[in-house]
């Protein structure tokens, strides 16, 4: 660990008691801003040159969403996904999803004890605070429905009986495309539940050098902070103010998006609150108390197309919901106030 990331996992530690109900001070978000930035200085020792899809990560996890990166073969997904698990001193699985898994190898099963006379439950791999979901999308829909009540409730029921996952829970889920053999489409549920569908792309060429030439001794990432920090920050981010000028610009955002011609279904309430929240945690990120509407025009594609399904026709056309939501940033008027009043 730097001498720089040392005071600010001792101010993580004495604050992270803090009292969910205190008002959200510029001196508070201030903090936060700098522990954002250790932890993704700690994880860009091990992804070089994409610190904005780090902040990224990191947004959604002060949010309280999870993270899905849609990327080929070989551009750190797995790796970016584990460097998060790794700068937080708590607990982190790796679930790698092929053809044959099973619900039971994600959640857990019930065995009956012979000895004891009675059956018990065996936690399964998403009891962690980090889920890593490897290769989601080469997995059975039978199998990736296991995390539709998890992801959403924080909960598992098995047999009957529910037991509820480490607080704070986060699943990071990395797919190929559907266009690579042995793999399956997300249904819109799953889809809908991931706050953000982003990339992480081919590094350029002073962050490929940086890569090539630390080959031979990887750097170890550091962990620095704990689940009580997560925890803080989430606090924090759901008390950034969002006035009704932002809330009115999200409605509007996603109700355009239910009404463009190419699109057959169109963004969800759930969507139109996770663009809320996200918003919220990216001000955090920035070290400012309210929402403006740079956040949610900066969030609106990551946050909102992975959400829509388009008509066939506009897809044979190459229509892309990414394209379709920037359109729609395009023809909605901005709110003239930074979201204060």
């Amino acid at each position: 660990m730097t001498p720089e990331q040392q005071p600010i996992r001792d101010q993580i530690r004495e604050r992270g008691a803090a009292d969910a109900s205190d008002p959200l001070t510029d001196d508070r978000a201030r903090w936060a801003s700098e522990a954002v930035r250790t932890i993704a200085d700690a994880m860009e020792l091990a992804i070089q040159g994409k610190r904005r899809v780090i902040e990224l990560v990191i947004a959604t996890a002060m949010a309280g969403g999870h993270v899905l990166l849609e990327d080929v073969p070989g551009t750190g997904k797995t790796a970016l996904a584990r460097a998060l698990a790794k700068t937080m001193h708590g607990t982190s699985s790796r679930i790698q999803f092929t053809p044959d898994l099973l619900p039971g190898d994600v959640t857990g099963i019930t065995v009956y004890d012979q000895k004891q006379g009675v059956f018990e439950f065996h936690a399964g791999p998403i009891f962690a605070n980090v889920v890593l979901a490897d290769e989601i999308n080469r997995a059975s829909p039978k199998t990736q429905s296991a995390l539709l009540e998890v992801m959403e409730e924080h909960q598992v029921t098995v047999d009957g009986q529910t037991h509820r996952v480490h607080e704070p829970f986060l699943v990071i889920a990395t797919q190929n495309p559907v266009e690579q053999a042995g793999t399956y489409r997300l249904p819109e549920a799953q889809l809908d539940r991931f706050m953000i569908k982003t990339s992480i792309g081919y590094p350029d060429d002073a962050a490929m050098m940086r890569i090539l030439q630390q080959i031979a001794r990887t750097p170890e990432v550091p962990a620095v902070m704990g689940t009580g920090t997560l925890s803080q920050l989430q606090r924090f981010a759901r008390a950034v103010s969002v006035s009704p000028l932002i809330a009115s610009y999200v409605s509007q955002l996603v109700e355009a998006s239910r009404r463009a011609s190419e699109v057959r279904l169109g963004a969800s309430v759930r969507g139109a609150l996770s663009l809320v929240r996200m918003a919220s945690a990216w001000a955090l990120v920035a070290g400012r108390s309210f929402v403006t509407p740079d956040d949610v025009r900066e969030l609106a594609i990551p946050v909102l197309a992975h959400r829509l399904v388009l008509e066939p026709e506009a897809e044979f056309d190459g229509v892309t919901a990414e394209a379709v939501i920037g359109q729609i940033l395009i023809d909605t008027p901005v709110p003239r106030e930074n979201g204060t009043a």
